[in-house]
C-alpha cells in the first residue's frame, strides 16, 4: 500500500458466502461465487479504511472435483483481480463424512493496510450526507430466507424470470456480489470518506448504526431519496409476502455500501461515483428512537 511501516495498521477480515453456493451447487455454475469470497471480504476492509493487500482461502469438499475447484479457484483469482490485491495462498480439504457428494464450503481471509490516524471512521457529525451505491444484486446474504421462498412456491433455478426476461433465477442470484475497492480507496485516501458501511446480514438497519454515535441516527425518506427497490427485491417481497422490517433486516434492497460524508462535498462525490445515490443526513437521535428510520 506504500505506507511508511512505522505508521501503518494491519487489518483483517474472514467471511464465506453462506447459502449462496447451495443455489451454485444446485445449478452447477461456480463461475462467480469466488468474487462473492472475495468480496465480502475486502469490503469489509474498506470500511475500516484499509486498502486490501492480500487474500487466502479455504476450501473444504466431500470429495473434490476438479473441475468444480478450478472454476471456485479461477473466481477468485478474478476477485482478487477486481480488488487490487494478491492471491498468495489458500488451503484445500477432503472430508468424506463431512460434505455430501457435490457440497462444498468456503472460507476467505483477507489483509490490508491503513496509515495509523486514517482509520474509518471518523469525525461522523450532524448534518452529514449519507449516500449509497448500488448493490448488483443479492449479494452474498439473505439466501436462506430466499430459498426457503423458492421452495415453498415451488420455483426452479432454471426458471426464467418475469422482471427479467432472458435470464434464469439461478443466473439472477449468482450475480456476483460488487467489489467497491477501485471505486471507493481513492476517496478514503483523500480523506473525504467520514464512515462506510458495507451492508450484509441486517440489511440498511443494523449495519449503518455501527458506524454513528449512540446519539446519531439517519432519516431517509425513500420518495425524496434517489433510492428504489430493484426488480428482483419488490419481487421478492410480493412472493414471499415479506413486511418491510424483515425485508429490510434480510436483504440489501439494492444498495450495497453506504458512505457518510460532509455535505460540502457530496455533490462532488455523488457525481464522481458510478450510480451513487443521496439516501439522507445524519441527525440527532431522539431519546431511545432506531438509529436508521426509513418511511
Amino acid at each position: 500500500a506504500g505506507f511508511d511501516s512505522s505508521e501503518t495498521i494491519l487489518i483483517g477480515a474472514t467471511d464465506g458466502v453462506g447459502t449462496k453456493l447451495k443455489v451454485a451447487q444446485a445449478v452447477r455454475n461456480h463461475s462467480g461465487i469466488g468474487i462473492d469470497l472475495v468480496a465480502m471480504c475486502v469490503n469489509d476492509l474498506i470500511v475500516a479504511g484499509g486498502e486490501p493487500l492480500f487474500f487466502l482461502d479455504y476450501y473444504a469438499t466431500g470429495k473434490l472435483s476438479i473441475d468444480d475447484a478450478a472454476s471456485v479457484i479461477e473466481s477468485i483469482a478474478d476477485g482478487c483481480k477486481i480488488a487490487n490485491c494478491g492471491l498468495i495462498g489458500g488451503e484445500t480439504a477432503e472430508m468424506p463424512s463431512m460434505y455430501k457428494s457435490g457440497d462444498y464450503d468456503l472460507a476467505g481471509f483477507a489483509v490490508g493496510a491503513v496509515k495509523r490516524g486514517d482509520v474509518l471512521p471518523r469525525g461522523v457529525s450532524v448534518g452529514d450526507v449519507v449516500l449509497g451505491l448500488p448493490s448488483s444484486g443479492m449479494h452474498s446474504n439473505g439466501f436462506s430466507l430466499v430459498r426457503k421462498i423458492f421452495e415453498s412456491e415451488g420455483i426452479d433455478y432454471n426458471d426464467f424470470a418475469a422482471f427479467d426476461k432472458g435470464r434464469t433465477f439461478g443466473e439472477i442470484l449468482l450475480e456476483p456480489t460488487k467489489i467497491y475497492v477501485k471505486e471507493v480507496m481513492p476517496l478514503i485516501k483523500e480523506g473525504k470518506v467520514k464512515a462506510l458501511a458495507h451492508i450484509t446480514g441486517g440489511g440498511l438497519v443494523e449495519n449503518i448504526p455501527r458506524v454513528l454515535a449512540k446519539d446519531q441516527s439517519v432519516h431517509i425518506n425513500v420518495a425524496e431519496s434517489d433510492w428504489s427497490l430493484p426488480p428482483l427485491f419488490r419481487w421478492l417481497k410480493e412472493i414471499g409476502m415479506l413486511g418491510q422490517e424483515e425485508l429490510l433486516r434480510t436483504l440489501n434492497c439494492g444498495i450495497g455500501l453506504v458512505l457518510i460524508v460532509s455535505k460540502d462535498v457530496a455533490k462532488e462525490i455523488a457525481c464522481q461515483l458510478n450510480e451513487c445515490m443521496t439516501l439522507g443526513v445524519i441527525t440527532q437521535r431522539n431519546n431511545d428512537e432506531a438509529q436508521v428510520i426509513i418511511k
